[in-house]
């Protein structure tokens, strides 16, 4: 009565990399992550190297991960792969006060996000 096995979330020709808190909003997050969903590897690396924010540089690490992890551990071509799916969630929010008039505290959030970025091998056509 072992614990079953289970099943690989991914095709077999796919390949992900998950970073967990990145500290930037996770709507911030997203608007990097739409630049590259879709695209060949090659262009989406293009892309956030000359993105301006600030998070594209972590999201450009994750990106070269899941290729990385395409090549080494699914033996996929690196010429053929696309981004498939970029998709961001929350993560942990740390809660700061700062002092306000007449002895009150306002409320400062410092969210974290997580961005999941998931490679696919297109077939020869």
């Amino acid at each position: 009565m072992g614990k079953r096995s289970t099943q690989r979330r991914l095709a077999e020709n796919e390949a992900m990399a998950v970073a967990r808190r990145l500290r930037t909003g996770s709507r911030k997050l997203n608007l990097v992550g739409q630049l590259i969903r879709g695209l060949p590897v090659e262009k989406a690396l293009t892309q956030l190297s000359f993105s301006p924010r600030r998070i594209s540089r972590e999201v450009k690490r994750v990106l070269e991960s899941a290729i990385a992890n395409a090549e080494n551990n699914h033996n996929l071509d690196v010429d053929r792969l696309v981004v498939a799916e970029a998709y961001v969630g929350k993560s942990i929010v740390m809660k700061r006060f700062r002092p306000r008039a007449r002895g009150r505290m306002g409320r400062i959030s410092k969210p974290f996000s997580r961005i999941t970025v998931v490679v696919r091998e297109q077939e020869e056509s």
